[in-house]
């Protein structure tokens, strides 16, 4: 009887101490989307008479066609022989923070629809400023005449990446992006933070006078209709910077161990030092689109033909192990950082970028007798493009162009920050 007791008595305070761990693990520690009702450094209630607001609220599924790529420490810098003695990027060890990049390079059709937007609510002079650069395609010794003309706006090439983008129309893209899909989640985010109307449209190229003349300028974003601290702001839109896009392209995420070791880099965005798939049903066929050698932009009709002499509609080759296609070839992009030689010596270790304007300036080249190139307006594009030969595919390389500038072999992609913790 007494040990009966004494196991009843055992089994109460059992059950005690699994009810009271349940209870302390039942309380949630507070996290940024859901902070709790009260502070946990004063005890003070949120949303109260004081009107500090912290309002609970669901996230927004990121941007459409961005994937998350998350943050991490990787090798910067060329894995290739320098052929071209540049030697403006050694390796060295940088950590880049998480980020949203686009899934696929901008097309045809995403551009023209940014170009009817402009096209109804923009100046005339802005829209002309807008377009794309068709004679890109035309070149005195070659028949591409065909191109001029129907390449950008031709159905046949709705999905085929946009080219003939300066750096500064992928800029202006970029900020009516961002007013696009803001429009659509500042009426998500107004419903659910109880907001008011919302400004409909948008305002680009406004007309502003200087020196008595009319000029376009940049296009405007409406003003947010909700608070950044809402949650329903939507981060702007830009284009990678150059380790941003270095980064993605290698996609170490496939080659990691559990204790953070590698057992190698890449050339490439994909395993291995060859250009085509190594097994499974399409092996043998070619992982990117791009120049062979001399004369040879696809090789011969057949299976071994990487199916465009061209540019090639977007997802037409493998993504890498971050998900993300055309990351070499196709079209090479262009990244957000201004050119310097020295850049990976100058930038920081952390989210490396390299502005105009600041350090190494462009008064110490001597670009006024024509020994340099270097100034302010120089950016970097990379990925390697259609008209290529495989040693620009390697995301370490680099090349720059005039911010002005444009050509048949360069495109452009969006990045965006991630906010807060990502779960998949």
């Amino acid at each position: 009887m007494i040990c009966m007791q004494k196991m009843g008595t055992r089994s109460i305070a059992l059950i005690l101490i699994v009810l009271l761990a349940a209870t302390a693990c039942s309380k949630k520690k507070p996290t940024s989307l859901k902070p709790g009702k009260t502070s946990s450094k004063t005890g003070l209630a949120y949303n109260g008479k004081d009107g500090f607001e912290v309002k609970q609220y669901k996230a927004l599924p990121a941007g459409p066609d961005l994937v998350y790529i998350e943050g991490g420490r990787f090798t910067m810098g060329s894995l290739e022989e320098d052929v071209m003695t540049r030697r403006d990027n050694p390796k060295r060890t940088v950590s880049i923070q998480s980020f949203y990049m686009d899934q696929t390079e901008v097309a045809n059709v995403h551009y023209l629809e940014y170009l009817n937007a402009v096209q109804r609510d923009s100046s005339e002079e802005f829209y002309a400023k807008a377009l794309p650069d068709t004679n890109v395609w035309f070149n005195e010794l070659s028949f591409n005449d065909s191109y001029v003309t129907m390449y950008l706006r031709h159905p046949g090439f709705r999905l085929y990446p946009v080219v003939g983008v300066s750096w500064v129309q992928a800029n202006d893209y970029c900020a009516w992006r961002t007013a696009a899909v803001s429009l659509a989640n500042n009426k998500a985010g107004a419903a659910a933070a109880g907001g008011g109307k919302k400004k409909r449209g948008f305002s680009f190229g406004k007309k502003k006078k200087a020196e008595g003349e009319a000029v376009a300028a940049a296009p405007d974003a409406p003003a947010p209709q909700l608070r950044i601290e809402s949650g329903y702001v939507m981060p702007p839109y830009r284009l990678p910077t150059e380790a941003e896009f270095e980064y993605a392209a290698m996609a170490m995420i496939g080659t990691q161990y559990s204790d953070e070791n590698q057992a190698n880099s890449r050339i490439y965005p994909w395993d291995g030092s060859t250009m085509r798939n190594p097994r499974g049903r399409k092996q043998g066929t070619m992982l990117a689109n791009f120049k062979r050698g001399p004369g040879d932009y696809a090789g011969i009709a057949g299976k071994s033909n990487d199916g465009a002499i061209i540019t090639q509609e977007i997802r037409s080759y493998p993504a890498n192990d971050n998900g993300l296609y055309d990351m070499a070839g196709n079209v090479s992009e262009w990244v957000y950082d201004v050119y310097r030689p020295l850049s990976n010596s100058d930038v920081n270790d952390l989210n490396s970028f390299r502005r105009d304007g600041y350090q190494d300036e462009a008064k110490n080249y001597d670009t006024k007798n024509s020994n340099s190139m270097v100034d302010d307006k120089l950016r970097v594009y990379k990925g390697g493009s259609w008209s290529d030969v495989a040693y620009w595919l390697s995301p370490g390389t680099r090349r720059y162009m005039d911010q002005d500038s444009a050509t048949a072999m360069v495109g452009f992609r969006c990045a965006m920050i991630a906010t807060g913790t990502h779960k998949e």
